[in-house]
């Protein structure tokens, strides 16, 4: 079962990774997810309960947290 819900997720962030519009805020990351991870989380809690007894925690996504936020002179 549980090698079965670790195929599903990996396919699933295979195609959210592809398509860019679908980033969330918040990445699953971890051993088996890299960096930045799994971004398609739009809430802490979504992310916070797929990683729910896996060995992977919760953080922002690169993108929101760090993105460019226009040049001030």
């Amino acid at each position: 079962m549980r090698r079965l819900l670790f195929a599903g997720s990996l396919i699933l962030s295979c195609a959210v990774a592809t398509t860019s519009a679908h980033a969330g805020r918040y990445c699953l990351q971890g051993r088996d997810w890299g960096y930045p991870g799994n971004c398609q989380f739009s809430s802490y809690r979504q992310c916070m309960a797929s990683a729910s007894g896996t060995n992977a925690s919760c953080g922002i996504n690169p993108r929101y947290g760090y993105g460019h936020r226009g040049q001030r002179y």
